[in-house]
C-alpha cells in the first residue's frame, strides 16, 4: 500500500464525557510504528458529518517521521488524505465553552491513556471547526505540565478565526529541548512551504514560550507573530534554581506525590479557579454546585498527577525548563517576529512582569498587557478571553499585512459589552473606570428622528440595515462615545465601526512606559485607523459607521469650546457615502459640560516647562492628521486637560432626520453639490445641539440627585423619565 494507512485499533470508554480513539499509524518507508492517541474533545452531534482534515508529525525515540495523510470523518473513519495531525473527540452534550473542570478531567485521561515511550505530537481541538477562510495557524506550546489543553477554555473562541494545533508532551518523554526546537521548525516550515503568505501564530506558556522565541530566531524570514504568556526566560531569577537543588536532596522514599503540588505554582492557582464560580455572581446554589463539582474534578486529579509526576519526571521538566531558558535568552537578538508578551502580576513562580518589561526592550516589534490580579495559569483564569486580548492590541492578520476592515473578529454581545462597560479583564483599565463612570453617573438620554420628522426618545428613527453614516460632535475626551455605542447594542443590536485617529493603533505608549490597553476597548469595538480606503471598505460592507469630522480638535477643546464645531472647511465623506447609497444621519450630544469644568486647557499647559515637554513628546511620536489645512481644525493635538468633577448632570443624543444618498450618486459627484449637502449636515448637528441645551433645561432629572431619588422610589431598573420631545 502507498502512504499511510490508519487502522482503528481500539476505541476505549473512559468516564464520562470522555471518549477516546486509538489510532495506530503504519508507514510503509519505515519499520517504525506507534500507538497514538486521537484527542481532543469536541461536541459530536448529528450536524457534524463533513471530514475534519488532520496533519501529525510525530517525533520518534531516534528519527521523527512525517505522518501522511488522515481524515475522520464523524463515524471515526479513516483513508489517505494530506499531512494530517491527530484529534480529540468530546462525546458530551456539554457546551463547547470548556472550564477547569474540563482541564483537569482531560489532563487525567492524557495521563491515564498515555503509554510509556510515545513521543511529541500535535492533535487539534474539534471544537476549532467553524473557521473563518484564510484563518492563521496557530500552534500552541504548553508549559511545564506538556499536556498541550492549556487553552482549553478559549478553543471554542480561538477556533473560529484560528487553525489550532497544540502540542502535547507525555510525561514520561525525554525528547530534550533542541529536540523540540527541531520538531516545532519543521512543522513551521512545512506549513509555511504550502502556505507561504498565511502568517504562523506560536502561542507558548512559560517553557513554551521559549520554544517560540528559539523558532523564531531561527526563522527570522517566516512570518510568524509571538504570543508569549509568562516566559520562562526569566528562570535564573525565580526560585526554580532551588527547587532543583532540594529536589535533588530529598530521598527518593519521601516521594509521597507531592511533588507535583511543590512544582506547581500551579497548585494556588488551581484551588482558585475551581472556586471562581463564588465570584460570577450566580444563584447561591449554582455557585456551591459549580464549586463543588471544580473541586471534586481538581481532587480526583491529584492523585493520578501524583503517581506520574514522580521526582525524576519532575527534575526533568525543570532541567528542561533551564536549558530552554539560556537557549532562549542567547537568541533573542535574532528574534524579528512580531510578539506579545501577556504578564500575570501574581504569578508565584516566575517573576513575569518584569521579564515582560525586559523583553519588550529588547525585541524590536513587542507589545505588552499586564495581568495583575491573574497568577501563573493565565490563559485558564476565569473570563480570560485571549481573543479579546489579541482584538485589542491589534494583533490578529490573515495575510502579510493587517486589514482593519476585513480582519476584524466579530465578537459576541456579552464580550462586547464588555469592553464598553470596563468589566471582565477590562475592569481595572482607566479607560474602563471612566466608561463605567460615565455610563452610570450621566444616564444618557437617547433621542431620534423619524421619517416625518418627529422626534422620539429611543432609537426608533435609526435604520437596522447599513450603510449609515452617523456624522457628529465629539464630546470633550470622548465622553460620549461609551454610552452610545452601549445603547445602540442594547437597544438595536447594532455594533457601530468608528473611524479613530492612528495614534490608538500604534505602540507609541509602549515606547513611554505608558499602559497602552487604555486604547484596546476601541480596537475591540471595530474602531478603523482614519483613512480613505477603511472609510471605503467599512460602507462597502454595509456597516453602520461613526465619523467624527471635528476629531481630536474637538475632543480636546479648551475653555470656553463647549459644544462648538471644528470641522474642516470642505466636504470630506458625501461623495463616499453617495457612492454606496449609505444614509446619513447627523446628531448632536451635550452634557460634558455638566461631567466636569475645564481648567487647565492646551494653552494654559504649554506655559507650564514640565508639562510642555511630555506634552510635545508625546505629540512627536503621533501621526499628524490635517497637515494640510489652516485654521482650528489643523490643531490636532493630544493631551490632558486639567478638569475638576462636577456632580454629573446627564448626557442627551439627538440623532437628526436621516439624509438618504441613495441614487443621488451622479448630483453628488458634482463638488458644488457636494458642498451643500455637507453643510446641511452640518448646519443638523448644530441644531441638534441648540435643542438639546434648550431642552435639557426642561428636564426634572437633569441633575444626579433626582434620578437617585426617583429610582429610590421606582424599579431600579426602570427607564428615569426626561422632558417631552
Amino acid at each position: 500500500m502507498a502512504g499511510i494507512v490508519a487502522n482503528t485499533m481500539m476505541l476505549k470508554s473512559i468516564s464520562a464525557p470522555w471518549k477516546l480513539n486509538i489510532i495506530r499509524y503504519f508507514n510503509n518507508s519505515s519499520e517504525t510504528c506507534t500507538t497514538t492517541l486521537s484527542a481532543l474533545y469536541t461536541e459530536r452531534n448529528s450536524n457534524y458529518s463533513t471530514e475534519r482534515r488532520c496533519r501529525t508529525t510525530m517525533a520518534m525515540s531516534n528519527k521523527q517521521m512525517e505522518l501522511k495523510a488522515l481524515s475522520l470523518t464523524s463515524s471515526l473513519q479513516s483513508e489517505a488524505s494530506v499531512p494530517n495531525k491527530e484529534v480529540y473527540h468530546d462525546q458530551s452534550n456539554q457546551p463547547l465553552t470548556k472550564n477547569f473542570r474540563d482541564y483537569a478531567g482531560g489532563t487525567k485521561d492524557f495521563i491515564r491513556t498515555g503509554g510509556i515511550g510515545e513521543p511529541p505530537r500535535w492533535f487539534s481541538p474539534l471544537e476549532c471547526k467553524n473557521q473563518w477562510k484564510n484563518s492563521p495557524l496557530l500552534l500552541y506550546l504548553p508549559g511545564i505540565d506538556g499536556v498541550g489543553l492549556g487553552l482549553i477554555s478559549n478553543h471554542q473562541e480561538l477556533g473560529k478565526v484560528f487553525d489550532i494545533w497544540c502540542l502535547h508532551i507525555p510525561i514520561e518523554d525525554r525528547t530534550s529541548f533542541k529536540e523540540l526546537v527541531q520538531l516545532v521548525e519543521k512543522t513551521v516550515k512545512d506549513e509555511h512551504g504550502r502556505s507561504p503568505s498565511r502568517p504562523i501564530y506560536l502561542v507558548g506558556e512559560s517553557i513554551g514560550a521559549c520554544l517560540a522565541l528559539a523558532v523564531a530566531a531561527r526563522n527570522p524570514t517566516i512570518d510568524l507573530l509571538l504570543i508569549l504568556a509568562n516566559p520562562a526566560t526569566s528562570f535564573e531569577k525565580s526560585q526554580l534554581p532551588n527547587l532543583i537543588s532540594l529536589l535533588q536532596a530529598i530521598p527518593e522514599q519521601l516521594n509521597i506525590g507531592l511533588v507535583n503540588i511543590l512544582t506547581s505554582s500551579t497548585a494556588g492557582d488551581f484551588l482558585r479557579m475551581a472556586m471562581s464560580s463564588v465570584q460570577k455572581q450566580l444563584p447561591v446554589p449554582l455557585s456551591i454546585r459549580e464549586a463543588t463539582e471544580n473541586l471534586s474534578e481538581l481532587l480526583s486529579a491529584i492523585p493520578v498527577l501524583a503517581d506520574v509526576w514522580t521526582k525524576e519526571s519532575v527534575l526533568w521538566k525543570l532541567k528542561m525548563t533551564e536549558a530552554a531558558s539560556l537557549y532562549a535568552n542567547s537568541r533573542i537578538h535574532a528574534v524579528k517576529a512580531q510578539t506579545l508578551i501577556l504578564a500575570s502580576g501574581r504569578d508565584q513562580l516566575l517573576p513575569s512582569l518584569e521579564e515582560a518589561q525586559r523583553l519588550s526592550n529588547l525585541l524590536p516589534t513587542c507589545q505588552m498587557r499586564n495581568f495583575n490580579d491573574s497568577g501563573h495559569n493565565l490563559f485558564m483564569e476565569d473570563g480570560f478571553n485571549l481573543v479579546t486580548v489579541i482584538k485589542g492590541a491589534g494583533f490578529y492578520r490573515r495575510s502579510s499585512k493587517i486589514d482593519y476592515v476585513s480582519d476584524y473578529i466579530p465578537q459576541n454581545h456579552s464580550e462586547l459589552k464588555k469592553a464598553i462597560d470596563g468589566y471582565g479583564q477590562f475592569h481595572s483599565h482607566f479607560s474602563a473606570v471612566i466608561c463605567r463612570w460615565v455610563n452610570i453617573a450621566a444616564d444618557p438620554v437617547m433621542l431620534s428622528t423619524l421619517e416625518d420628522g418627529k422626534i422620539v426618545r429611543g432609537l426608533a428613527g435609526i435604520p437596522s440595515e447599513g450603510p449609515v453614516l452617523f456624522v457628529g460632535y465629539h464630546m470633550l475626551m470622548g465622553f460620549d462615545l461609551a454610552p452610545l455605542m452601549s445603547t445602540f447594542l442594547e437597544q438595536k443590536n447594532i455594533l457601530i465601526r468608528g473611524i479613530a485617529h492612528p495614534m490608538f493603533f500604534q505602540n507609541e505608549l509602549e515606547k513611554r512606559q505608558l499602559d497602552p490597553s487604555i486604547f484596546d476597548p476601541i480596537k475591540i469595538l471595530g474602531a478603523v485607523p482614519v483613512s480613505p480606503t477603511n472609510f471605503y471598505k467599512l460602507l462597502a460592507e454595509k456597516s453602520h459607521v461613526l465619523l467624527y469630522p471635528g476629531g481630536v480638535r474637538e475632543a480636546f477643546h479648551g475653555k470656553g469650546e463647549e459644544n462648538k464645531l471644528f470641522w474642516p472647511s470642505q466636504s470630506e465623506f458625501v461623495r463616499v457615502a453617495s457612492r454606496f447609497g449609505a444614509t446619513i444621519i447627523p446628531f448632536g450630544a451635550v452634557g460634558a459640560d455638566d461631567l466636569v469644568d475645564i481648567v487647565l486647557d492646551y494653552d494654559d499647559l504649554m506655559k507650564i516647562p514640565y508639562v510642555k515637554d511630555v506634552i510635545n513628546e508625546l505629540n512627536n511620536g503621533v501621526v499628524q492628521l490635517r497637515t494640510d489645512t489652516d485654521g482650528e481644525i489643523a490643531k490636532q493635538r493630544f493631551y490632558l486637560p486639567g478638569v475638576v468633577p462636577k456632580l454629573p448632570g446627564r448626557f442627551y443624543y439627538l440623532f437628526g432626520k436621516p439624509i438618504e444618498t441613495q441614487g443621488r450618486k451622479n448630483e453628488l459627484r458634482d463638488k458644488e453639490k457636494a458642498q451643500e449637502l455637507y453643510m446641511h449636515t452640518k448646519s443638523e448637528v448644530e441644531n441638534s445641539i441648540k435643542y438639546l441645551k434648550e431642552k435639557r433645561e426642561t428636564d426634572p432629572y437633569r441633575s444626579l440627585l433626582s434620578r437617585i431619588l426617583y429610582q429610590a422610589t421606582h424599579d431600579p431598573n426602570s427607564e428615569i423619565p426626561t422632558f417631552e420631545p
